[in-house]
């Protein structure tokens, strides 16, 4: 987040709370939100939440995780036992729709294999279904090859450019979450369905918005155990906050500024009196580390799940707009925390994860 959106951000808060009967009559989903209370009785069931953005290292998008031919059982179980040994108790993972349309009863089960590693790990999960993120056509199939030294590469956006917007696809798009939704909306492995991830990302803007409303009334419609959110990332983007925040059960967000600038969004966000979960966060080289942003986040109650965990296919260490083309290691690393032997990469941020989580698991 930039100082100049610092205005927008109070802006929109401002323009939320004075508008939200005028969303109420617009918006069918929005009647549907859970309560204050029961957002936040439902919050404090819950340890406190931390982990990370997670997809194995042998994968460079979302359908080579979840694919037959390349899901990876054996790795995701490795991977996740060194997610448990430093504490942490969530993951939020990346579905894709084409993933499921190749065979819904397949990735289905999936799924379900992923979710008894992960609960035998004693980590509930996040799933993510859309997203504005990146390459633009997505492809079911062989994945293309990581770019050497380029972040993400290869991840894919779901369900891509132009489809997110030719609303004959929603149809299907609906079955696809609803399915989904309807086979794990009672699975208490699940703690939370992240509906749609940075709308309006890739030049896509105010676009976004029929899926974005339209994803909120499916999920809604089945009415799962589970909360439901979309985490607001552009401060400068009215509508879609709106949206956002007067629809998710419980408010979700990115962050990767310094911690003066965190720290305003989380006392700006807390107005809504709802829990709050920073579900991106951590780019060293923009000062957005573990050691200023994870102790305030455990501060402030706030859940504190950062982008990257086993360097890998997606190529993460490297900054979001500064390739090495040689293929050689930064100075030092954008996002992630193992290197692909299980080794940190920095042994001091994961003592302090791990002092962090074993505190808060006292409590």
């Amino acid at each position: 987040m930039k100082h100049k959106f610092l205005l927008s951000i109070l802006l929109l808060f401002v323009t939320v709370a004075g508008n939200s009967q005028t969303l109420d009559n617009q918006l069918g989903t929005y009647s549907a939100r859970w309560s204050t209370q029961k957002a936040n009785s439902w919050y404090k069931e819950h340890k406190w939440i931390t982990g990370a953005n997670y997809i194995p290292a042998n994968a460079i998008n979302q359908l080579e995780m979840w694919q037959a031919s390349t899901f990876s059982p054996a790795v995701i179980d490795k991977e996740l036992g060194w997610a448990e040994s430093i504490g942490f108790n969530t993951m939020r993972v990346f579905l894709h729709s084409l993933a499921w349309k190749q065979d819904p009863e397949g990735f289905k089960k999936r799924m379900d294999t992923y979710l008894g590693i992960a609960d035998k790990h004693h980590i509930q999960t996040m799933f993510v279904f859309f997203d504005d993120c990146w390459n633009k056509v997505p492809v079911a199939g062989i994945q293309p090859v990581p770019v050497v030294g380029k972040h993400n590469s290869g991840w894919m956006q779901d369900p891509g450019d132009p489809m997110y917007k030719e609303t004959a696809n929603f149809p299907e798009l609906e079955k696809y979450v609803k399915d989904v939704m309807t086979r794990f909306a009672h699975d208490k492995r699940i703690l939370l369905w992240d509906l749609y991830n940075e709308p309006g990302n890739s030049g896509k803007l105010d676009t976004s918005i029929p899926l974005l409303t339209n994803v909120f009334a499916w999920a809604k419609a089945v009415n799962p155990d589970q909360p439901i959110s979309v985490g607001i990332w552009r401060w400068d983007f009215e509508k879609l906050n709106q949206i956002q925040i007067l629809n998710s059960d419980v408010i979700t967000y990115h962050d990767y500024e310094e911690p003066a600038l965190h720290l305003r969004v989380i006392q700006m966000l807390k107005i809504h009196n709802r829990p709050l979960i920073c579900t991106e966060y951590m780019a060293r080289t923009r000062n957005s580390r573990f050691a200023n942003i994870l102790p305030m986040l455990q501060k402030e109650n706030v859940g504190a799940i950062n982008w990257g965990f086993v360097q890998g296919k997606t190529n993460t260490i490297y900054a979001w707009d500064t390739p090495l083309p040689d293929g050689s290691q930064p100075i030092e690393w954008f996002h992630d925390i193992f290197r692909p032997d299980g080794t940190p990469y920095r042994q001091d941020e994961v003592d302090l994860i791990k002092k962090l989580n074993a505190e808060m698991a006292k409590k």
